[in-house]
């Protein structure tokens, strides 16, 4: 059986784990995307074939603003249901336990001894977390980029004229359309994950150790986020280059042909346009997205698990 937190005055009770991680992670996806949107609107500039200028450049930044609010929060929601349900999946088959009191003698919290494999089971929750995520994702960023390089004037109008393409190329199309990017976008979010998450938790475990106490503050859980995002996001750039041009692309291409182009165009440079903003962007995102989570999370009565 597992034990929890009691909620202290002031602090709201969610009793379902699965319920704390849609409501929390379907808040702080929505906070970072609307508070960010301009570096990211910036970034996708730089990255475009077409040249940061001809795509808008400093105008427009909100452009295609309505995708990011409809896809926000269902994707986060996804990524976090299912990167808690793993790691409780993994807690819950450990077999060393100890149950931790309170001044009262009651108990509050299970202690898991330390396994050696946790970074292994984030990596993998993460993982498992951004391919549920991006079925939500990719349709929205897809029209959200076309928007923000100035292909359509609203992720609407995008997503209108590839809706319309139906009656001429038919429903495969369409899917194919929305769905553009798929591969690349894991190929890129995998790592990204598998960079951050392990990392954050483990800056997180260290800080609890440091503390004493069986849980993070929002604001530790956002510096903490802040850092390991930009470490993820510098690493990762040449496969976000990659897949923002694919999206952008007129007709789809094959990923290795869109390599070869890029190589051929514009040279290994071109595989870090952006990196500014992308580490700026994800640094504070980091700080935004897994600070308000952690805080949503405490305040619906989370606790610090694995």
């Amino acid at each position: 059986m597992q034990h929890v937190l009691e909620p202290t005055r002031g602090q709201a009770w969610v009793e379902s784990p699965y319920l704390r991680s849609l409501i929390a992670g379907g808040l702080a996806g929505t906070t970072v995307d609307l508070s960010l949107y301009p570096l990211d609107t910036l970034k996708t500039r730089l990255q475009s074939s077409a040249g940061f200028a001809a795509s808008g450049g400093f105008t427009g930044i909100y452009r295609g603003v309505g995708s990011a609010i409809v896809g926000s929060a269902p994707g986060a929601a996804l990524f976090f249901i299912t990167y808690d349900t793993i790691k409780r999946s993994f807690a819950a088959a450990t077999p060393h336990v100890s149950i931790q009191y309170n001044a009262e003698g009651k108990p509050y919290k299970e202690a898991r001894a330390d396994s050696g494999n946790e970074a292994l089971v984030h990596m993998l929750a993460a993982s498992m977390g951004e391919v549920a995520a991006c079925a939500v994702r990719v349709p929205t960023e897809v029209i959200k980029q076309r928007a923000q390089a100035s292909q359509h004037p609203s992720s609407r109008a995008a997503l209108t004229h590839i809706l319309h393409q139906r009656a001429t190329r038919g429903l495969a199309h369409v899917w194919r359309e929305l769905y553009r990017g798929w591969s690349i976008t894991i190929i890129r979010e995998v790592p990204f994950t598998v960079i951050q998450f392990p990392l954050w938790e483990a800056l997180k475990k260290y800080r609890l150790a440091q503390t004493g106490r069986e849980q993070v503050s929002g604001l530790e859980g956002g510096l903490l986020g802040s850092v390991a995002g930009a470490v993820a996001a510098g690493v990762t750039t040449p496969l976000d280059v990659l897949k923002t041009r694919m999206m952008l692309a007129k007709e789809k291409q094959p990923m290795f042909t869109m390599l070869s182009c890029i190589l051929k165009e514009s040279g290994p440079r071109a595989f870090f346009a952006g990196i500014g903003p992308r580490v700026g962007w994800i640094s504070v995102g980091g700080a935004i997205f897994l600070g308000s989570y952690q805080w949503a999370s405490n305040a619906l009565g989370g606790v610090q698990e694995l």
